[in-house]
């Protein structure tokens, strides 16, 4: 028998989609790399709202996928299996008092990059068009009101 998920409260969903993304520590990052979709764990360096922001080295492979197309999607995957999934564009944050307020709260940046005037790192901010929420074994997506 097919498993039947609690009914919604429309009300609620914001709430709801917003404990997913506070209890799912690790995300899936999904950019385009030319024709082929990559998909890897990010760890984020703080959220705001549905705005999240990623760090990154120079290096990495996502730093050129995202320069290439700046069009990507966070999924967030509960304990629960409840999920959400955040589509939006990264930019590199270029607001030096908030770069700065992400750094002072986050000492394992701190640690392996030894400066915030370290060439290598990038702060992505991933501005969302879409958030979706999904209840486990509903496999149907709730469109959230992005404020901002």
């Amino acid at each position: 028998m097919k498993p039947q998920p609690a009914p919604l409260d429309p009300s609620r969903l914001p709430e709801l989609a917003a404990n997913v993304v506070a209890k799912a520590k690790f995300p899936m990052l999904a950019t385009v790399d030319g024709e082929q979709p990559r998909l890897r764990p990010v760890s984020p360096v703080r959220t705001d709202g549905f705005t999240v922001y990623v760090a990154s080295l120079q290096r990495y492979g996502k730093t050129a996928e995202i320069e290439a197309n700046s069009k990507v999607e966070l999924c967030y995957l509960d304990e629960d299996h409840d999920q959400v999934r955040i589509t939006g564009t990264a930019e590199v944050l270029a607001d030096p008092s908030l770069k700065q307020q992400i750094w002072d709260a986050n000492p394992l940046m701190r640690q392996f990059l030894g400066s915030i005037d370290n060439p290598e790192l990038l702060i992505y901010r991933i501005q969302p068009s879409q958030v979706r929420y999904m209840r486990e074994w509903a496999l149907e997506y709730h469109e959230i009101p992005i404020s901002g």
